[in-house]
């Protein structure tokens, strides 16, 4: 997309929706930090269910610790991975403790090198905790990006590197927000909601899905079309099958 187009694509974002922000819940940057760590690969209305009744009595890396590993993985025992994803935050809870005295590190090589937070994980908190003009790509920016023209790239590291170059201010601290959530409402996977996204005349992507009543209609217009080419082709083969004719005479037997 060209500069002019970059900016417009994101004012319509914003104006849809003014105040984007991560749908895990979470109070203090520990909590987010562990919703981030436990949500890969998997929804955060999953983790929230899990998490509620957590964070209600943990909100600190030492009480993480003291809960322990087992409990930890019997109460988030519903989210995928959750044997690796409870070591891994018992640990960083530990390291948090160790190294850091129990706060959050405000840093992407720090955040990195506890155990369990990659790369998005550290852009996630940096951005959402502490502010910061981070880009953080899951599946959702990635598609987006890459569907639309935004800032299409062969792994998330390209598409990361591109929304650092293109993405201008006043929409570089929500941006992956405004992304992550037009993945998830508008611009699906299988089957994106074309006639209601606010940046369709901006999108590269040419298949555009048409609203649910035209698609309804033609559905049905293909299956009546089917159906009228089924029976031509059952009346063409019943023309075509020689008729018996049971009055026709036998050959006379010879003697």
């Amino acid at each position: 997309m060209k500069r002019e187009q970059v900016f417009e694509f994101f004012r319509r974002l914003a104006e849809a929706n003014p105040s984007p922000t991560t749908e895990l819940e979470s109070a203090n940057p520990y909590q987010l930090l562990v919703a981030v760590v436990l949500s890969a690969q998997a929804t955060d209305a999953s983790v929230n269910i899990a998490t509620r009744p957590l964070f209600e009595r943990i909100k600190t890396p030492e009480q993480m610790v003291d809960f322990g590993e087992y409990r930890l993985r019997q109460a988030i025992k519903a989210i995928g991975l959750f044997n690796t994803k409870a070591k891994n935050v018992i640990a960083l809870s530990h390291a948090l403790i160790d190294h850091h005295g129990g706060e959050v590190p405000r840093t992407r090589e720090e955040l990195q090198a506890l155990p369990g937070v990659g790369r998005k994980t550290a852009n996630v908190v940096l951005n959402t905790a502490f502010g910061e003009e981070t880009f953080a790509v899951d599946t959702h920016v990635y598609r987006v990006c890459n569907r639309t023209g935004l800032a299409p790239g062969k792994n998330v590291e390209e598409v990361e590197a591109k929304l650092e170059k293109i993405v201008p201010q006043p929409f570089r601290r929500d941006a992956h927000h405004w992304l992550i959530l037009h993945g998830r409402y508008t611009c699906k996977a299988r089957l994106p909601e074309c006639w209601r996204c606010p940046v369709i005349d901006l999108c590269r992507y040419k298949p555009k899905t048409a609203p649910p009543k035209e698609r309804t209609k033609s559905s049905a217009a293909r299956t009546a079309t089917r159906a009228s080419s089924a029976a031509r082709i059952a009346k063409g083969r019943t023309a075509l099958r020689p008729t018996a004719n049971r009055n026709r005479s036998r050959p006379t037997r010879l003697p």
